[in-house]
């Protein structure tokens, strides 16, 4: 990889030659193997049938972004849904926009910003910016804050339930905080049983996946990404879901040495305990099997 240094963040080249973005403090890249718009489109856009479900919806289609850092996921489902007729509201939450300053400081070189650069500078000044493009009406709003807290409060501020999220924050061992159990809990107290609801992500760690089962999700193996073989998609309805998690990951599972749920926010691997095993058993998931 080829980097041009920046305080926080770096500009890196990928091998395959489209630039990202690396975050210093916490050693990670963002969208690592097949860059930013690629990424967002196969891991995000495509695997939750965006463009097709917000064709299909008469109502005000709600996307929440869980993880904005430079934009790449909301502004690649900006371009994915510009033909559409549809009222189309996407909600972006970070706890800093400075990955997205430095991105926009380097737009040119990302290639993905290519005439959304206006308008996401006036998203960084006012928080909310209405893009008027062909047949759609889109809302674009930013939340600075601490996700874990506003999911927290179960009301989330008067935020109405989302119909997909794209979520995307920094790993768990930089980042814990964004994947404990009580967060996932809380986000699925969020949802609308009555709003069919898929979430999508890069991490496919068993870890991961018995912590969303756990909080009620049902879960599936997600599209390949890149040199990722798997993802994961977890909604709150299994007809979301085109290859669910079967008694055979079960069993997989129960022998992992690093399954059980973080149930505080700090990092670490640990075999399921019998509590947790009764309840991946008592899901419906698997009693369906």
């Amino acid at each position: 990889m080829k980097t041009t240094a920046e305080p926080g963040y770096r500009l890196v080249q990928l091998p395959s030659g489209v630039f990202s973005i690396r975050a210093v403090a916490e050693r990670e890249t963002f969208h690592p193997v097949i860059g930013p718009a690629a990424e967002a489109e196969t891991l995000y856009v495509r695997q939750l049938a965006l463009p097709d479900r917000i064709r299909n919806h008469d109502v005000e289609f709600q996307v929440w972004d869980v993880g904005l850092g430079a934009a790449a996921n909301a502004l690649t489902l900006v371009r994915a849904t510009k033909s559409i007729a549809c009222g189309l509201r996407v909600l972006s939450f970070d706890r800093t926009t400075e990955p997205l300053r430095f991105a926009l400081d380097h737009a040119k070189a990302l290639g993905y910003f290519a005439g959304y650069e206006t308008v996401t500078r006036e998203l960084l000044d006012r928080g909310r910016v209405n893009i008027e493009e062909g047949p759609r009406r889109l809302v674009w709003e930013l939340h600075v804050c601490d996700f874990p807290s506003l999911v927290q409060s179960h009301s989330a501020l008067g935020l109405n339930a989302p119909h997909a999220i794209m979520f995307d924050p920094f790993s768990p061992a930089r980042n814990p905080e964004m994947w404990t159990l009580r967060l996932f809990e809380n986000l699925f107290l969020l949802l609308d049983s009555s709003r069919p609801c898929a979430l999508a992500t890069y991490s496919r760690s068993t870890m991961l996946r018995v912590s969303l089962l756990l909080a009620g999700f049902y879960v599936g193996t997600g599209q390949a990404s890149g040199e990722k073989e798997e993802t994961t998609i977890a909604t709150n309805t299994p007809d979301l879901i085109a290859r669910p998690l079967d008694r055979r990951w079960l069993t997989r599972a129960r022998r992992s040495t690093s399954a059980e749920p973080l149930r505080e926010p700090l990092y670490r691997q640990a075999p399921i305990t019998a509590e947790t095993w009764e309840g991946l058993l008592a899901h419906p998931q698997f009693r369906a099997c």
